[in-house]
């Protein structure tokens, strides 16, 4: 029986380019909505749910290419790739839309997100509620932004691969 090894990379692209793609279509209609400033749980869950099928159908896409067989580290391997390209692709596309279509997004970010501190915290003098906001504002620059969803992706794209291949898992035996 020949030992033949298929490559990851064509699984890597298609998988990691389709997570992008509809990443950024949900982003679209996220913007379209006017939803970008007030997300809720369930807009995680979904960014969640396309995350795992594409890590989890990539990882299957690659088990069958390569005759049924996928060892723990190849599955890894695919999964943390889907969600490298994903998330690249998703970066680009969050700094198109910081940057380019609407670049007062972060100054209308702060804005909400300092009437949802009022809110929440009314005891809070305006002192607090300053210092507060210099912080988040230090996290929110764009490019801060893209790094920690980046990071996000690949962090939760090895988890969910993790558990993938451990499921997937049937090692070649030679005889």
């Amino acid at each position: 029986m020949e030992n033949t090894q298929v490559s990851a990379k064509k699984i890597i692209i298609n998988y990691g380019l389709l997570l992008g793609i509809v990443s950024v279509v949900f982003g679209v209609i996220l913007y379209v909505t006017d939803s970008y400033m007030d997300q809720n749980w369930m807009h995680s869950l979904i960014g969640f749910l396309i995350l795992i099928g594409a890590i989890v159908y990539g990882i299957k896409a690659y088990k069958t290419a390569n005759g049924g067989f996928l060892t723990l580290g190849e599955g890894i391997k695919v999964g943390i790739g889907i969600a490298l390209v994903g998330g690249l692709i998703s970066v680009v596309w969050t700094l198109l839309l910081m940057q380019v279509i609407e670049p007062d997004m972060m100054e209308r970010m702060a804005e909400v997100s300092r009437e949802k501190m009022q809110e929440q915290y009314p005891d809070f003098t305006q002192e607090q509620l300053d210092q507060s906001a210099a912080m988040a504002e230090k996290f929110s620059s764009p490019f801060i932004i893209s790094a920690f969803s980046l990071l996000f992706n690949l962090f939760f794209g090895f988890i969910f691969a993790l558990v993938a291949s451990l499921v997937m898992q049937k090692k070649q035996t030679f005889n």
